[in-house]
């Protein structure tokens, strides 16, 4: 029976029972903070097995797609080196909430098994649980054993104890007695030497457990103790890949259907036999496993990444690459070819991977290069590092050069010196990486002296959209002295036309002229603490007196047409290449612009064309600025403005139109498109799997860049004598090397969402003010999420929260806008106050302030005091 008509009999069997047929959940988790991936069929269940809510369905079947890598359930280390452990496999599953119990479950899992599929009986065993002498002090399954004793000699029933026997999702969680159904596929003369039941769960290729029968009537509570679920539920789960090594009369999940595709195709590709090297066949093991889980998650929409699950992937992938580099001889990219031999075989059951089939290619494909060149580099220099040892173990400064220098995996590095029969100076390894981070905050010391006050004014005002010169008083300066800068001067004025770094735009440079003519540079405009810094190398000679603040017209004129570029360029991607693409990055300075975005493929000559177009289109148009300044957050997004990645926005908002390309946006722009004068792309490239860069060009800078082209073209035509392509020659001596962006974690927005039901209920309410002070595990992105989610919900709100993080303590603090205008509560004021007990300082908002020090011990202290500003 093939492996399509497996999955079908099972199904339909079930459905046969009453059971409602449901799709697979995704395998990559994004609403439980305490799983990464989908790691057992009855992840999704969880909320019914603990009776938060009621399935419209008391009888379901499926068939899940899981992962194990990490956690309680780590596989990785094995897959490959035999033959049923894997990474992604399916698990098929019936389920009861509430309904049947264990009567039904073990009846019908033998029904299924020896009548309609037609297992043999003699080849079958059967476990119940013993019960436990620990704390628990559970009784044996009683029920199950006499269930099992019906149909079953009494010798094919094993006792388990707990560790084979009693199920737990985790620490935490529904739980419950198993019995589990083993097959022995060995030969009959095998079985005549060795009983089958002596070999049950002892690790035997050919003595497996193919279906494990979960009876859910207990929640494992946080302090370890038992207690039972409100309705007793049924959780079965069975190895689609092992129940098709049996129905086809093999002797390794490998040699089904399921993974012979994929085999033949990596012989192909790699010029290798399966089955007559034992290395050779481990690597096609491990790369036929790989490619199934890599591909499932890139489908679920986790790319490879250095975080989270992200890194999963990237690690299972990389040990993929490294096998095939160095047991199968692999130097190009080629598991991406394995997918369209994947989706022909799975995509019925998984409609995703046909849907996203071009995706998974190409993200594979790009993380393959990358990591070919990090290894082609790094295993030469590992190779002359072990020659170069005395002894069997490498100095772990050395293993850090590779690190360092290539991005040469450490856990990668470990893998080949164990293989080798070398150990790695892990000791040594952490010593250079702590030196390393060392010198770099020494490099970026900078030395401040106090601000010297010359005016009390704390109302800055910036007047730059309409105003390029103004007059202007210093109202403070101070001296900064940095390795990478030297001395310098930083300025704050009263009002300033100088624009400050902020949203990918550059900041403003210009000068300062005193009445009598002096002059003083502004190399640079920055913000701090949400204060506009103006730097200069010197001081002014007659610091009391005003200034003619102005501001470097070319350059702002060229920065603001390289901003406006960037709003038409989003507009034209997402126009021609899809909605899906997103902004997720930009840098606009006066010379060129720079602006990364989601897109998982490489754009064509022609896509290329048309974005210009698409763009240069709207500077012809010469389409009008529409600028609207203060517009309620609420207000913006619904007329239609993007709010960009990496973007903070306050209540009140700018936004910026052109045409119908509208977004949400704090940067200086052209009045008419038409001022861009020309957009010109100069180049288009990855900086990480699914995120493209382009750089471009406007106005007097594609002038220069045409009269460069002209002369470049000619010299060409001088050197070689013949007409090439010049753009395509400044394209390809374009060298694109960036690093990786790191996103923020869903499984932290996920744990503070689950977070604040909690502590809403744990509120207490102070002389008329919902208060709450806790130690919480968040780092500072969750933590102001938090407070902000919590005051949508509840007025009049006091919140300090600390939590520890690298062995550093922060306090969050968040005060309800009406108790700051009613009670004078100040969250900036109270955080720096309490900071003392964390041994640290900082400031804020009045409504939302933050605070770091290096001293998590006090931090119990700080949530103590915070009461008393209530009193």
């Amino acid at each position: 029976m093939n492996s399509k008509d497996t999955r079908t009999q099972f199904l339909n069997f079930f459905k046969g029972k009453g059971h409602k047929i449901v799709s697979s959940a995704p395998m990559v988790i994004k609403d439980d903070p305490t799983l990464l991936f989908t790691n057992a069929g009855m992840n999704q269940f969880k909320e019914y097995f603990l009776g938060i809510s009621q399935s419209k369905n008391t009888r379901v079947v499926d068939t899940q797609k899981c992962l194990r890598v990490s956690g309680k359930h780590n596989d990785l280390e094995e897959v490959g080196k035999d033959t049923y452990h894997h990474t992604m496999f399916e698990m098929l599953g019936n389920w009861s909430f509430g309904d049947y119990f264990k009567e039904e479950a073990i009846t019908w899992a033998w029904e299924l098994l020896t009548e309609v599929l037609k297992i043999d009986k003699e080849s079958l065993y059967v476990s119940v649980f013993e019960g436990s002498e620990d704390a628990d002090k559970l009784e044996k399954d009683h029920e199950a054993y006499a269930l099992w004793k019906k149909i079953v000699p009494v010798d094919r029933i094993i006792m388990g104890n707990k560790k084979d026997n009693f199920w737990e999702m985790g620490d935490q969680g529904p739980c419950g007695p198993c019995s589990e159904i083993h097959v022995d596929i060995r030969s009959k003369e095998e079985k005549a030497k060795v009983s089958g039941a002596s070999l049950v769960n002892q690790d035997h290729p050919q003595v497996v457990e193919i279906w494990n029968l979960v009876f859910m009537q207990y929640n494992r509570k946080a302090n370890g103790s038992l207690e039972s679920l409100p309705a007793k539920h049924v959780d079965t789960g069975m190895g689609f890949e092992r129940l098709c090594m049996v129905l086809q009369g093999v002797q390794s999940n490998y040699d089904t259907d399921i993974f012979t595709p994929l085999i033949r195709e990596i012989e192909t590709i790699t010029n290798s036999d399966y089955g007559k090297n034992e290395e050779v066949d481990i690597a096609i093991r491990v790369i036929s496993d790989h490619i199934r889980a890599v591909s499932f998650s890139i489908a679920d929409g986790q790319l490879p990444s250095n975080t989270g699950a992200g890194y999963v992937i990237r690690r299972i992938l990389r040990r993929a690459v490294r096998y095939g580099f160095t047991f199968l001889n692999t130097k190009e990219p080629f598991m991406y070819r394995l997918v369209n031999v994947l989706t022909d075989s799975l995509g019925d059951a998984y409609p995703e991977l046909k849907d996203q089939k071009q995706l998974i290619e190409n993200v594979i494909k790009e993380e393959e290069f990358s990591f070919l060149k990090t290894l082609d580099q790094g295993l030469v220099l590992l190779d002359t590092i072990i020659t170069n040892t005395k002894g069997k173990t490498v100095d772990g400064s050395k293993a850090f050069e590779l690190y360092d220098t290539f991005g040469f995996p450490i856990d990668l590095t470990a893998l080949i010196l164990s293989e080798k029969g070398y150990e790695l100076d892990e000791a040594g390894f952490d010593t250079a990486m702590q030196q390393q981070k060392n010198r770099s905050k020494s490099a970026s010391v900078v030395s401040k002296q106090d601000w010297e006050i010359l005016v009390d004014d704390n109302e800055q005002e910036f007047v730059g959209y309409d105003f390029l010169d103004v007059e202007v008083k210093i109202t403070k300066y101070r001296k900064i002295v940095s390795k990478k800068d030297g001395t310098q001067f930083q300025m704050v004025f009263n009002l300033t036309p100088f624009y400050a770094e902020g949203g990918g735009q550059v900041g403003d440079k210009g000068y300062l002229e005193d009445t009598h003519g002096d002059v003083v540079y502004i190399t640079d405009t920055k913000k701090e603490n949400n204060e506009i810094i103006h730097f200069a190398k010197n001081l002014p000679k007659h610091l009391g007196e005003s200034f003619i603040a102005v501001v470097d017209k070319k350059q702002r004129s060229r920065t603001e047409s390289n901003h406006t570029a960037t709003h038409l360029l989003h507009q034209a991607l997402r126009e021609i290449l899809g909605k899906h693409v997103e902004q997720k990055g930009s840098s606009v300075h006066s010379k060129y612009l720079r602006f990364d975005f989601s897109h998982f493929a490489k754009l064509t000559s022609e896509e290329l064309r048309d974005v210009e177009n698409f763009v240069n289109a709207r500077i012809n148009g010469q389409l009008q600025l529409q600028e609207q300044r203060n517009v309620p957050m609420k207000d913006a997004v619904e007329a239609g403005a993007m709010a960009l990645f990496g973007e903070k926005y306050g209540d009140a908002v700018r936004t910026i139109r052109f045409g119908q390309s509208i977004e949400l946006c704090g940067g200086t722009h052209v009045k008419n498109t038409s001022e861009i004068w020309q957009f010109k792309i100069k180049s288009e490239g990855a900086v990480a799997a699914g995120i493209r860069r382009i750089e471009a060009i406007t106005g007097d800078a594609v002038k220069d860049f045409h009269v460069d082209n002209d002369k470049l073209l000619s010299k060409i035509k001088d050197v070689l004598g013949n007409s090439q392509d010049p753009v395509k020659s400044v394209v390809g001596l374009q060298n694109e090397n960036s690093n990786l962006k790191k996103q923020v974690a869903e499984l932290l927005k996920d744990k503070a969402k689950n977070l604040k039901g909690d502590l809403l209920k744990e509120l207490q309410e102070v002389n008329g003010v919902q208060f709450l002070a806790k130690h919480i595990d968040l780092d500072a992105g969750g933590v102001k999420d938090l407070c902000f989610e919590m005051g949508n919900n509840k007025d009049n709100l006091f919140l300090l929260f600390g939590t520890e993080q690298n062995g550093k303590a922060f306090l969050s603090c968040y005060v309800s806008k009406e108790l700051v205008a009613s009670k004078g509560l100040n969250a900036g004021t109270i955080v720096r106050e309490l900071g003392k007990y964390i041994q640290g300082g900082g400031g804020g908002q009045p409504f939302f302030a933050t605070a770091g020090g290096k001293n998590p011990d006090g931090i119990s202290e700080a949530l103590d005091k915070a009461k008393e500003y209530l009193q």
